[in-house]
């Protein structure tokens, strides 16, 4: 029975399944335990944040808000926020961006643009209402992207710096007579100053030059900087072989923030390096967004304080003026005689000393500028962030930094979909977030390229599904545009389209989408897993070690990530600097047992430097206490001749290789050579994951822990969306640990917010064992936590379910069904007769056609369901179709309704019972609602905008594809039987 299939692929097993969650509350609520019980309130189905039914505002996705500057009316801005609010989302964050605007004087940045009064009174209206409706407001730190502020020039020493380096060519024994090299890269046109910071000359190398480098000597470095009086110098080159005589520029990049002029003057991005830099914008914030009612309804309706992702643009070196003293001071060496081998020109290298050389001294280049980056910006934002009651959240990517160990020092480190190639890139972040204490990991989503008013909702759950399994918990969705601007053609405003002509990036979400109608049920959704994947604490198998806390890479860890998760290992990354954190103790055998708990940590080569064996040598020292205090170390790769992974200082990496020695004699330490001992190290050291599949599986799992309820997200889904084949669906068995040994299995379903009590499962001391199915990107919650006494199986030829104390088996077929209670006995269940399975062809189709120049309507009757543009009249339409069928129903039992295939969102109406249906997997249970006689069934079915602007605007949207709107089914009637099985 179990794989005979039914209309859209479903076993009947799945069809059944979907009947089980959606019709059933929990007979026995679960006990909920720490932190959730704490905020639990009243309502059918307790949870942390006061049930899943009704998730708060805190745990609600969060829109992106884009605004044309400040030419926006507080009246039209106070509607928005209603309109978010009533959407079922927590908040917006207001940013300044209109790329979609060719002419920006028509937004007039003197008197509307970013830090004008017109401004801070949209904001006050924004706060205002958000205060009002029980929703919060983000404020972007300046206009666009990167920070910025109209106070400073490009001249100034707190703007954005760059080191320009430019050569000359001498040959052994010729003398250069004359001005000091010009920068290869030219200064941008609003930069007039610059200052020489060094003059240096070293000889031709070929043995040390690459494929795209010059080999330099690095014995042969001279520095000639007392001898370029006025910017000139005279030097002849010792005889044997060619020199290059470098001059080095110190200026600024005049990088502006994107898509501007947001104000007048317009914005110049600070120093990100500098003090100096992160006073320019506390200043500016203090004088003149600041305003007194600001300032008191941030503390009313404020939550962060945003900043977009780190794109310091140039095309020399990114620098800043203290930048020589800070490497002495933190690296112990001078910088100098190493600059030839860290200038850039348009983002690459061009000069290499011998490759060790190299690649140490570009790594303590980096570590400093990292350094510098938390300190003078990313903790002193924090910290000012705070003194005005908002939280600090970040992108903290883009460079050559550790952004690991900034995830550790923001409130609220955030990723996003469109540039994180894979959920190694999440994990990252993660492992920041959980080591320092946090609990949010935020994401902007869905800003998909060439996007607009074609995104749909199913296309956005299935990209973030996988993302939740990797430690994401929070979503702010790529966007919601203000409604207008000067020129904006019909639907309205969009921040990004049109995009140099065409199709722009992402959606504008909100009342002019038809979608928009069914939102609140993709709210709740999100909101549910958000909800469940705050609670309590994340729980993580596996710390991997990252040399370089680099994210935004795609490059993952290993064994771990091609082999470890498909068997239900979870990992994150963490960096040296977390293992200085407080909670980078060991209890128990587990690393930060407050937090992450993680089992294990995992050390391999530098997956940024050729895997070379590298570690500080510090860190080892700290490894080696904490394997001493139980934690187990697996090493992976050959460290008999490990090294420091900057430029060693005396004695350094024979230190290292001491410690290392150390280590590895230690009786909780595993060595092994090959990514395909890592297994066998991990059982030696007799450990498992935390959840377990039997086979290889497209399960993606994370884990957190409240008390001693567990809750664990379970999506199936891939690494990257770029990997192929598509996910298949999946049906196995999952072995999940407990933290309390009398927990019992729940599931939630996300689009009601119900908690059933699972009927079928078995116990084996802090294991649960029970079967998942779920389809091609679907997820669930299942949550583990005490509750009242209810009956149970071990396995079953019928799906099961729990109703007052009773265990119901339900199937498709008539029949004997064998059950095995949890003592062993075998029982017999009777189902009786249960009608044929019915095709619904026949349909009445009223549809609200959105158009430039208002709604006209349809109404069809349809012999046969088909896309809508095979229909004539809807070819080109793109609006809300309402689909009416009458079903005779004479059946004792119910049914599951499966629409099959359907573009994109929708909502099912059963004799006036409204039913939220997954965009993912579009079949709900309609069985409680079925009458006998006659049964009005509706299905409210939304698209996209894509296929009416394909003709109202042709110029922009014509070249885009028609989209297969509507319910094109097959849809089926699935009806079900049921018995009470005999547990006595």
């Amino acid at each position: 029975m179990n794989d005979d299939r039914n209309g859209q692929g479903f076993t009947r097993r799945r069809v059944l399944q979907i009947g089980t969650a959606a019709a059933a509350v929990a007979a026995a609520a679960p006990a909920l335990g720490g932190e959730a019980a704490a905020q639990a309130a009243p309502g059918p189905t307790p949870g942390p944040g006061g049930g899943f039914a009704r998730p708060g505002a805190a745990v609600r996705p969060r829109f992106r808000w884009w605004w044309p500057d400040g030419l926006v009316d507080p009246a039209e801005i106070r509607r928005e926020i209603d309109q978010i609010a009533a959407a079922g989302f927590g908040g917006a964050e207001i940013v300044a961006v209109h790329h979609s605007i060719r002419d920006k004087s028509v937004l007039d940045p003197e008197g509307h643009g970013w830090g004008t009064p017109a401004w801070n009174a949209g904001v006050e209206a924004a706060l205002d209402q958000a205060a009002r409706r029980g929703v919060t407001v983000d404020l972007t730190i300046g206009p666009a992207w990167p920070a910025a502020v109209p106070t400073i020039t490009p001249d100034d020493e707190a703007a954005v710096q760059e080191l320009a380096y430019g050569t000359a060519t001498v040959a052994g024994g010729a003398t250069h007579d004359g001005p000091v090299p010009e920068p290869v890269a030219a200064p941008e046109a609003a930069v007039t100053k610059r200052q020489l910071v060094a003059v240096h000359a070293v000889r031709i190398d070929t043995a040390n030059a690459t494929r795209k480098e010059t080999g330099l000597a690095p014995a042969s470095f001279t520095d000639l900087t007392a001898k370029a009086a006025g910017e000139r110098i005279t030097w002849t080159a010792p005889a044997g072989g060619d020199w290059l005589l470098f001059a080095y520029w110190r200026r600024g990049s005049g990088q502006r923030p994107e898509s501007g002029p947001h104000s007048a003057p317009d914005s110049c991005v600070v120093d990100h390096f500098s003090r100096a830099g992160t006073r320019a914008v506390t200043a500016f914030w203090e004088a003149r967004l600041l305003t007194r009612d600001i300032r008191r309804l941030i503390r009313r309706a404020g939550a962060t304080l945003f900043e977009d992702s780190i794109e310091l643009e140039t095309d020399a070196l990114n620098w800043t003026p203290d930048l020589p003293a800070e490497f002495k001071r933190r690296r112990g060496y001078d910088l100098m005689p190493y600059l030839p081998v860290v200038v850039r020109y348009k983002e690459n290298t061009k000069f290499a000393y011998d490759a060790a050389t190299t690649s140490h001294v570009r790594h303590d280049f980096w570590l400093t500028i990292s350094d510098l980056f938390n300190e003078y910006h990313f903790a002193a934002i924090a910290k000012w962030a705070h003194s005005l009651g908002l939280e600090y959240r970040a992108q903290p990517y883009g460079l050559e930094t550790d952004a690991i160990y900034t995830a550790a020092i923001l409130d609220v480190p955030e990723g996003e979909s469109l540039g994180f190639k894979n959920l190694d890139d999440y994990r990252a972040l993660a492992g920041g977030r959980d080591m320092g204490g946090r609990t949010i990991l935020s994401c902007e989503a869905g800003a998909y390229q060439g996007g607009a008013y074609n995104t749909t909702w199913n296309k956005l759950l299935r990209t973030m599904g996988g993302a939740y399994a990797a430690g994401l918990n929070q979503t702010v969705l790529h966007g919601f545009s203000y409604a207008t601007a000067p020129g904006a053609a019909w639907p309205g405003f969009a921040a990004f389209t049109p995009y140099n002509g065409g199709i722009g990036f992402a959606e504008s979400w909100g009342p002019r989408q038809p979608t928009w109608r069914h939102a609140p049920d993709v709210a709740g959704y999100l909101s549910r897993i958000h909800q469940a994947m705050q609670a309590g604490k994340s729980r993580i198998d596996v710390a991997v070690f990252r040399q370089k806390g680099y994210t935004k890479t795609g490059i993952g860890a290993g064994w771990f990530t091609k082999s470890g998760v498909p068997l239900g290992w979870t990992h994150q990354l963490i960096s040296a600097p977390l293992l200085d954190l407080p909670s980078a103790t060991v209890s128990g055998g587990r690393l930060a047992p407050g937090g992450p708990a993680y089992q294990v940590m995992f050390i391999e080569g530098d997956r940024f430097a050729g895997n070379e064996c590298t570690l500080p040598l510090g860190t080892a020292r700290t490894m080696l206490k904490l394997t001493q205090a139980g934690l187990p170390l697996v090493f992976l790769g050959d460290w008999s001749a490990a090294t420091v992974p900057g430029l060693a200082r005396d004695g350094e990496n024979e230190q290292l290789r001491d410690v290392l020695k150390q280590v590895f004699a230690q009786p909780r330490v595993r060595v092994v050579a090959l990514e395909d001992d890592v297994p066998g190290a991990l059982a030696d050291l007799g450990l498992r994951p935390t959840v377990a599949y039997a086979q290889a599986s497209t399960l993606l799992t994370a884990h957190r822990q409240d008390g001693g309820t567990d809750y664990y997200y379970l999506c199936n889904g891939k690494h990257a969306e770029t990997v192929k084949p598509p996910v298949a669906a999946i049906d196995h068995d999952v072995t999940f640990t407990r933290s309390d040994r009398k927990a019992v299995p729940y599931r939630l379903d996300l689009w009601t917010g119900e908690t059933e009590r699972i009927a079928v499962y078995r116990e084996d001391g802090d294991t649960i064992t029970l079967r998942v199915a779920l389809q091609p990107s679907e997820a669930t919650v299942i949550v583990l936590a005490r509750g009242g006494q209810a009956p149970s199986a071990t396995a079953s030829d019928a799906e099961l379910r729990v109703d007052r104390q009773r265990l119901i088996a339900r199937a498709t077929a008539p029949g004997g069904y064998s059950t095995t209670l949890p003592d062993g006995r075998t029982v017999e269940t009777v189902i009786g007769a249960v009608p044929e399975a019915q095709t619904l062809t026949s349909w009445r189709l009223q549809v609200e056609d959105m158009t430039p120049d208002g709604v006209r309507r349809h109404d069809l009757k349809l012999d046969a369901l088909t896309a809508w543009p095979d229909i004539p009249e809807l070819a080109d339409v793109s609006g809300i179709g309402t689909y009416t069928t009458t079903v005779n129903w004479a059946g004792d039992g119910g049914a599951v309704l499966d629409l099959g295939e359907v573009f994109d969102t929708c909502r099912v109406t059963v004799n006036g019972h409204r039913l939220p249906v997954s965009v993912i997997v579009p079949a709900v249970d309609v069985g409680p609602y079925l009458r006998r006689g006659a049964n009005t069934i509706e299905v409210g079915v939304a698209t996209t905008l894509n296929n009416r602007l394909r003709v109202s605007d042709p110029a922009v949207y014509g070249g885009a594809a028609r989209q297969k709107y509507g319910l094109i089914g097959p849809v089926r009637l699935v009806p079900y039987g049921e018995a009470v099985v005999s547990t006595r």
